[in-house]
């Protein structure tokens, strides 16, 4: 399973690390994603979230 957020379906990303000398190589970047227990259809299971939906989350319970 690749890691991947189950609300907005954030995931690794690709591109090049440019040097100064302007050599590109691969690289990757990977979301910033946590394990949380998560309220779907009313069943609490543990799912990848990322930060910012989780923030988001927060907000909403708050409110």
């Amino acid at each position: 399973m690749a890691k991947e957020c189950c609300i907005c379906g954030k995931s690794k990303v690709a591109g090049n690390q440019v040097s100064h000398s302007h050599i590109a190589t691969k690289r990757s970047w990977e979301a910033n994603l946590q394990k949380k227990n998560v309220d779907i259809d009313g069943k609490l299971t543990k799912k990848y979230i990322c930060t910012r939906c989780l923030k988001t989350l927060k907000k909403s319970e708050n409110n």
